[in-house]
């Protein structure tokens, strides 16, 4: 039995989504004043809320954050994170302080992903109820990113900052965390390799050290 043309994708499709996973970055470097087109803001949002989610139970939540005093408030936040994280690399503060961590200043959308407030959902959770929420709500923002990358637009995930502080900034309701502020826009260039690989911090591993078997059946 074969799919209908719907659930079908051609060669060419197949090898579009591919490269579009093969060539998303994590972007830091934003053009200034760039813009983003609420058409295709609205493309890439929805494409975030069709991902994934353990028992439908859809945790991620998603803020336009566009006044400018309120970014600089963000900001600070994100750099006081940024001084804790230099100390705490001893060796390595100096050469971690040189790396550009956010375009939050620069980039055309500033958005807060965070998870909602349990909803008490049991589907497929019960023994990871947390963990469960948080990999759904990474499912969608994974969505946004490679509808970002189709866009030909830039976006970075931003986690440097405390989310209690954040939550009070932006008046969270009770029981949501923010997991991530995600810088969005236009891009002069894309980086030819994740960031950190090109600048020397980390090197990326190849998927043969990811990859195991498993273990011999134990014997009656």
């Amino acid at each position: 039995m074969s799919l209908d043309a719907q659930h079908q994708f051609s060669a060419a499709e197949r090898d579009t989504i591919y490269a579009n996973i093969a060539l998303r970055r994590d972007i830091r470097h934003f053009v200034p004043g760039g813009r983003v087109e609420e058409a295709q803001l609205q493309r890439m949002l929805n494409a975030a809320h069709q991902a994934p989610s353990v028992g439908l139970m859809q945790p991620w939540r998603f803020m336009r954050l566009r006044n400018t005093q309120r970014r600089a408030q963000i900001q600070a936040l994100v750099e006081l994170e940024r001084q804790r994280t230099a100390a705490a690399l001893d060796a390595r503060a100096a050469e971690f302080l040189r790396l550009k961590v956010e375009g939050i200043a620069d980039c055309a959308e500033l958005l807060l992903v965070s998870l909602a407030a349990d909803d008490g959902t049991v589907f497929g959770r019960r023994s990871m109820p947390r963990e469960m929420a948080l990999c759904s709500a990474a499912c969608a923002v994974q969505n946004l990113w490679l509808a970002a990358r189709a866009e030909n637009l830039g976006l970075g995930w931003v986690s440097m900052f405390e989310p209690q502080a954040l939550a009070e900034l932006l008046h969270l309701p009770a029981g949501s965390m923010p997991l991530g502020l995600l810088c969005l826009g236009p891009v002069a260039t894309f980086y030819e390799r994740p960031m950190l690989d090109e600048l020397g911090w980390r090197q990326a591993r190849p998927l043969a050290d990811m990859l195991m078997d498993e273990p011999p059946c134990q014997e009656d």
